[in-house]
């Protein structure tokens, strides 16, 4: 592809807004069908019951004809404008001859569970249905993400247990949007609030949006267990199934991991891989999830030293992997060519078919290779030159403490009786050990040339070489 062309396109797509929305899939209406245990909206012949003990606000959009309902003890109907019940005889025509039909109990839908929301770049995609794809943990609401429950609907969701608080940027409840603690706050407060926020652990709104166009790590890492803990793992039939940053399952398709540089604009990337390849026909059933995460640095694969952010791109087909192959390379043949204006250092993909490769790398090698070898061939260095300085003698190596002998527990003892240690000053090589000077007369025979030893004086011994009875010193 020409260059201009590319450049063209980057340019169209700055400014593109960094926030995703998530939107809650369930409700709590009385007009959808999957809220009743029968599959069907009550006419007037049925006979409407919820659960005395169900907690639920109910949305009612139209009127109803009803024969019979019995109520929970705790819940509310928000009536639309026009909606409501009317009674009925029983003798609705089309309506059958009437059944009991249960309101479901939503009280075990999970903030948590990856299943239940739908993300989208814009507003605009949300309302459009064009939604992304995200690995499980980018899936439930990030940090900095807006969240979204349907303007003409109610809900109920279960926020979690521990007490602790549930970060976003806003909510927009009923088309009302919280972006201030303390009105959402009053909000979950009030008897809708109560009812349709549930658990000890709090939505909070308020925190700053994603400054960093290079993206922000989503901050759900910690929930893991949670989030996991709701979704169900198919099998994978794939060579070497992977197992994307943030994700739960193993998957067959492709991972492409983008090194970036200055100048590099997440969103603007994302918006480039769909016009680019997305909408070609060849990749129609490929799903893209995108998303920065760290990932750790292993010294030749093993010793960790540090962690450095990156951009993943999960590919995934629903086959054995075959498209979404075919789609990294691409992708990475597109940094290769073009990096140096997307703000792209590098680029490569591993493939569950075995395949992958495709390295791309603006500085010519992986930065973290080259780090690896320069410190592997360091420390080999490093061991040869300390072999050879022991060998030589000018380095020794530290010798390890011996336990006492018993001929030092001796002297210790014999210089205790004295009153204290002695102090000989010096190894003396001739009389430190008696063994070395067998033959000399007088040093062991002859009491007055002996070693002796004194409460007061010390120690006192015999020279052999100076004799003073027998060196003249007018010689």
């Amino acid at each position: 592809m020409p260059e201009a062309p590319d450049v063209l396109l980057l340019f169209c797509l700055v400014g593109a807004a960094d926030a995703l929305y998530k939107r809650w899939i369930p409700d709590t209406n009385y007009e959808n069908e999957t809220n009743w245990d029968k599959g069907a909206v009550p006419c007037g012949n049925d006979v409407v019951r919820f659960s005395a003990q169900t907690q639920v606000s109910v949305f009612v959009e139209s009127a109803h004809a009803v024969r019979e309902t019995r109520l929970p003890v705790d819940g509310e109907f928000i009536l639309n404008s026009g909606g409501g019940f009317y009674a009925s005889a029983g003798r609705e025509p089309g309506c059958g001859p009437g059944v009991a039909t249960r309101f479901k109990d939503p009280g075990s839908l999970r903030w948590f569970d990856p299943a239940l929301w739908q993300a989208a770049a814009s507003l605009d995609d949300l309302r459009r249905g064009r939604f992304l794809f995200s690995v499980h943990e980018e899936s439930v609401p990030c940090r900095w993400d807006d969240v979204v429950f349907r303007a003409l609907s109610s809900f109920r969701v279960d926020t979690g247990s521990g007490g602790s608080s549930v970060p976003v940027r806003a909510v927009s409840v009923r088309g009302k949007v919280f972006d201030g603690r303390a009105e959402f706050a009053q909000y979950l407060s009030s008897r809708s609030g109560r009812l349709q926020f549930h658990g000890s652990s709090a939505v909070t709104v308020g925190n700053p949006g994603c400054g960093d166009p290079s993206g922000c790590e989503c901050g759900n890492s910690a929930n893991r267990r949670r989030i996991c803990s709701s979704v169900t793992c198919a099998s994978v039939e794939c060579k070497k199934p992977l197992l994307p940053v943030g994700h739960c399952c193993e998957v067959c398709g492709a991972i492409v991991t983008i090194r970036y540089a200055a100048g590099f604009d997440l969103q603007t990337y994302r918006q480039r891989i769909h016009h680019l390849f997305l909408v070609l026909p060849k990749y129609k059933s490929v799903q893209l999830g995108m998303s920065k995460v760290s990932r750790s640095r292993r010294l030749m694969g093993i010793v960790p030293f540090g962690a450095s952010p990156e951009v993943q791109l999960t590919l995934l087909d629903g086959e054995k992997g075959a498209e979404s192959e075919a789609l990294a390379w691409d992708v990475v043949s597109d940094a290769r060519s073009h990096g140096s204006v997307l703000g792209i250092a590098g680029a490569e993909f591993r493939a569950s078919s075995g395949g992958g490769g495709g390295s791309s790398d603006q500085s010519g090698a992986s930065a973290g290779t080259v780090v690896g070898v320069v410190l592997a061939v360091f420390v080999a260095i490093a061991i040869v030159i300390v072999v050879a300085l022991i060998r030589r003698g000018v380095v020794r190596m530290p010798s390890m403490p011996s336990a006492p002998s018993l001929s030092s527990f001796t002297r210790k003892k014999d210089g205790e009786e004295l009153g204290g240690p002695l102090d000989r000053g010096y190894d003396n090589p001739m009389f430190d050990n008696l063994n070395m000077l067998p033959d000399v007369p007088g040093l062991h025979g002859n009491e007055a040339n002996s070693i002796s030893i004194t409460q007061t004086g010390g120690v006192y011994f015999a020279n052999p070489v100076y004799d003073e009875n027998e060196t003249d010193f007018n010689a």
